[in-house]
């Protein structure tokens, strides 16, 4: 992103959101449209890529707090005039900006939303202090952050999988490999900062740090900048990650991959990728953290003479014995066959017995049904004997 785009995009309105709008409500717009504009679901509709790369660049802005404060603070110190070479205010022509300002003489990076070597730095420099070292401001500034979804399976997530994710972001230049320097060129040092990016100077009792003309504050200079990246070193690109997802992963939990965000700009490091995974439910199974759940239908009879029924596993069935007078919903505990743990193992498999009520019968299971009727009241055995009272 160039340093004007930084103060005249309106990101706010690229996600249709207000400049009070919560994290929340700003990542709760930014999925919307991007689930309505992404290539994969649009495809061959340019309007729509270039809506998606859009509230994508929104989205990296402001879901970043620290992006997002200074952007709100550079927008509001600023919109009324620009910022003079000689360090004072210059009103531009209907509140824009003078033909002189470049808001890398602020940030003291070069780019919009920079972390070390920003406004705060700058400002610190001002008065002699923060006490950091001189080149702070020429420290390469790490990409940001990036955030995605996926749905797996109910097993897909307990047994894990590895699945392919597409995706829109800035990522390390492929023609410079991200230098910002015309391929067979490399940056040089500023001479006129000696790659700090900073140069000082002392007026009075007061001691000044402002960034360098030169290098707008990078501590290096390109000669020749790549045309493709225009020299960021960043592109916007459409990429596929392989993504493992461990096994036993659940319903909400993000999964941290290191170094696949957006890529940093003339080589920095990139930022991490955060991947929130949602789970679909089962038609057998459920799940109590590491546990297995399932819900075994039964009948009356199986209950009171006992039996071994075959059930199903993330891996196959297995018996599971009900002894003789189960009571209806009784658990009963198979060790070892539910969710695969980090530690090791696996937790297990939780099988509720839940007595099947036949909803009709013929002649012979009615008058079988009313002789064991009679034979139990002859035995003496009372259903509700001690109940309510009774």
């Amino acid at each position: 992103m160039s340093q004007r785009e930084w103060i005249e995009k309106d990101f706010y309105k690229e996600l249709g959101v207000s400049a009070d709008a919560s994290q929340d409500e700003i990542k709760k717009a930014y999925r919307k449209l991007a689930r309505d504009n992404h290539p994969d679901a649009r495809p061959g509709d340019n309007r729509a890529e270039e809506r998606f790369k859009a509230v994508s660049e929104a989205h990296a802005v402001l879901s970043d707090p620290a992006k997002r404060r200074e952007y709100d603070e550079t927008r509001k110190l600023f919109a009324g005039g620009g910022f003079g070479r000689g360090g004072g205010f210059q009103p531009g022509a209907g509140g824009g900006f003078s033909q002189n300002f470049d808001i890398g003489d602020i940030f003291g990076t070069g780019a919009a939303g920079a972390g070390d070597g920003g406004l705060g730095d700058l400002l610190g420099g001002l008065f002699n202090r923060g006490g950091g070292p001189r080149g702070a401001a020429s420290r390469p500034r790490r990409g940001a952050d990036v955030e995605t979804e996926t749905t797996l399976g109910f097993r897909e997530a307990a047994q894990g999988v590895t699945v392919p994710l597409r995706m829109t972001s800035p990522a390390p230049c492929t023609t410079c490999h991200g230098s910002g320097a015309k391929p067979g060129t490399s940056p040089r040092t500023c001479p006129n900062c000696n790659g700090a990016g900073v140069v000082s100077r002392n007026q009075g009792a007061f001691g000044f740090s402002e960034p360098c003309d030169e290098c707008r504050g990078t501590g290096s200079l390109i000669d020749d900048p790549c045309v493709d990246c225009r020299g960021t070193g960043v592109q916007n690109r459409t990429r596929t990650i392989t993504v493992r997802i461990p096994p036993g992963v659940g319903d909400g939990q993000r999964i941290r991959l290191a170094g696949q965000g957006e890529a940093g700009l003339r080589g920095a490091p990139s930022g991490d990728l955060f991947v929130t995974v949602h789970v679909s439910q089962d038609k057998v199974f459920g799940r109590n953290g590491d546990d297995l759940t399932l819900v075994l239908p039964v009948s009356y009879a199986e209950l009171v003479l006992g039996t071994t029924v075959s059930v199903p596993t993330l891996d196959g069935r297995v018996g599971v014995k009900v002894p003789p007078g189960t009571a209806d919903g009784r658990i009963l505990r198979v060790r070892g066959r539910g969710v695969p743990k980090r530690s090791g193992g696996a937790g297990d498999l939780l099988v509720t017995v839940k007595v099947a009520v036949p909803p009709k019968l013929d002649d012979n299971a009615v008058q079988a049904l009313q002789r064991y009727q009679e034979a139990e009241k002859t035995s003496g055995f009372d259903p509700r004997a001690g109940w309510a009272g009774a």
